[in-house]
């Protein structure tokens, strides 16, 4: 990530809030004598923990891959994202950006044991389950919950306390309001680059200066 202080986003609260809002992530690992790898999966956060710390569990071909808890691995999350055109502005000179909110979380992987796997991939199902109508849990039945305790052992489950933390939110903040009012407009029109995720997101990071711009007009 570009070291600048600009867009930084150094608040631990927004960045624990962006890993439970967007919680599809990259595991990075630098493995010597094999160079960097990466795997994508969901990640928790473990609420009752000091700073941030994630739990989540990789396949055991990924496990053999990074190499896992023998180095420090990063995990990067992304929250909304996206193309925002210069046209949109309806100011000249102008170029087009990307706003994107994204947090890079640096630290040892910690292997879990096979119940503490099981109690991670347990909560992993409930949490994704729990805004469904009739949610399928993972010990919904005798059945299933023999089949995922088989299945455990195909993965394994580690927790990561977070060490060090770069993050950034770049939510056109540079930009005059009635700059951001019309960005976040078109990024709710229909067309290519329909965006309602991020427009929400501009709106909320611009909020003050929304406002104010709204009683100045």
């Amino acid at each position: 990530m570009r070291h600048t202080p600009d867009y930084a986003l150094d608040d631990v609260d927004a960045v624990r809030d962006l890993v439970r809002e967007h919680p599809w992530a990259t595991l990075v690992s630098h493995v010597p004598g094999r160079g960097l790898v990466a795997s994508h999966y969901p990640v928790l956060l473990e609420d009752d923990a000091d700073g941030i710390t994630l739990v989540s569990h990789v396949g055991r071909p990924d496990e053999r891959l990074h190499e896992l808890g023998r180095h420090e691995a990063m995990v990067i999350v992304y929250g909304p994202h996206g193309y925002v055109s210069p046209g949109w502005y309806d100011v000249s000179p102008a170029v087009p950006t990307w706003d994107f909110a994204v947090a890079h979380l640096h630290g040892t992987p910690e292997i879990l044991t096979d119940d503490e796997n099981l109690a991670v991939l347990d909560r992993l199902v409930a949490w994704f389950e729990s805004p469904l109508p009739d949610p399928f849990l993972m010990r919904r039945t005798l059945e299933n919950t023999a089949y995922a305790e088989r299945i455990v052992h195909g993965t394994v489950g580690f927790r990561l306390r977070v060490e060090r933390i770069e993050a950034k939110e770049k939510m056109s903040q540079d930009k005059p309001a009635e700059v951001i009012a019309k960005v976040v407009e078109a990024l709710r029109r229909p067309g290519p680059y329909e965006n309602s995720a991020l427009a929400d997101r501009i709106a909320a990071v611009n909020a003050a200066a929304l406002a104010e711009g709204s009683t100045r007009a």
